[in-house]
């Protein structure tokens, strides 16, 4: 980054039993310390991103896109805030450390505090929108179709909404994970032991409810805010299908959704000649996605 801060290990949220959860907090120029300017994306405020990272609910970590995302040093979180964002990278609890709706809980907790601290940063809490990879795609996408719902070990004291949700090659029917996989896929829903049974604590197929308590096309809804969804046809690890059943749901619920299925791609933007050019058309198109958005408000 040429401007603004880089504000490390935040604690955002301490549940109880687990280590504090912390969040990277990226900022532009003038966006801290109580800066009175606005964003050029106009409006009281910098409209802001919060970025929930992949691995399976089972690894990774904040501020990383997944190591061959991060190897192609195209630095999308970076290029975000240059485009004007706030960007906040939050950890959530893994599932070796807990079950099930824990991961939402988290997430929700960092918008919380994101909108709580909104005025310190200028961040515009009108304008706070969720992005994921992969397990953070789910998890962003959750987090945009449960606003507002009561849930078990929630509690509630700012809004948890948010303007927006992009998610690249998100999980989003956990219940049809298994049968929609390709048959050179690397994992599917349906193997003993898969990320998704570690998530919920239950094979998929055994335990429907719960599978489908996990899914975000559970929670499509009239109303949902707007959607970017980007998934490789190619990808091994998470079905595309999956990003296409969940924009017809939005589509059916009178939703405003986007689907960008990027020809030949695999899980992480990898594609058979090396090369970055997915990467850099997932990146591109979800920078314009939420400039757009920022716009609308």
């Amino acid at each position: 980054m040429t401007a603004g801060q880089i504000l490390k290990g935040i604690e955002f949220s301490h549940p109880g039993g687990a280590t504090p959860l912390l969040l990277d907090l990226y900022l532009p120029a003038g966006s801290y310390a109580g800066a009175d300017q606005d964003s050029e994306a106009g409006g009281p405020g910098f409209p802001a991103v919060i970025h929930f990272h992949g691995g399976g609910w089972r690894t990774g970590e904040r501020s990383s896109l997944g190591p061959t995302v991060d190897g192609f040093g195209l630095s999308p979180i970076e290029q975000l805030v240059e485009a004007g964002f706030v960007v906040a990278s939050a950890d959530y609890r893994l599932s070796a450390a807990a079950t099930f709706p824990a991961q939402l809980l988290d997430a929700k907790a960092a918008v919380r505090w994101l909108r709580t601290n909104a005025a310190e940063y200028n961040v515009d809490p009108d304008r706070i929108c969720a992005w994921g990879d992969s397990a953070g795609g789910h998890l962003a996408s959750l987090v945009g179709l449960t606003a507002g719902a009561a849930m078990e070990g929630e509690t509630r004291k700012t809004d948890d909404r948010v303007a927006a949700v992009a998610a690249w090659y998100p999980p989003t029917d956990l219940t049809r994970m298994g049968e929609q996989a390709r048959p050179d896929a690397v994992a599917s829903a349906d193997d003993p032991g898969s990320r998704e049974a570690l998530l919920i604590g239950a094979q998929p197929a055994d335990a429907p409810d719960l599978a489908a308590a996990a899914s975000p096309i559970t929670y499509v809804r009239e109303g949902a805010p707007p959607f970017l969804l980007v998934h490789g046809t190619a990808d091994r690890f998470v079905p595309v299908a999956q990003s296409a059943s969940l924009a017809e749901a939005l589509q059916k619920a009178g939703a405003g959704v986007e689907l960008l299925l990027i020809e030949g791609a695999d899980h992480m933007w990898s594609l058979p000649d090396g090369s970055q050019a997915a990467a850099r058309q997932a990146t591109a198109a979800t920078i314009d996605f939420f400039r757009r958005q920022a716009q609308k408000h």
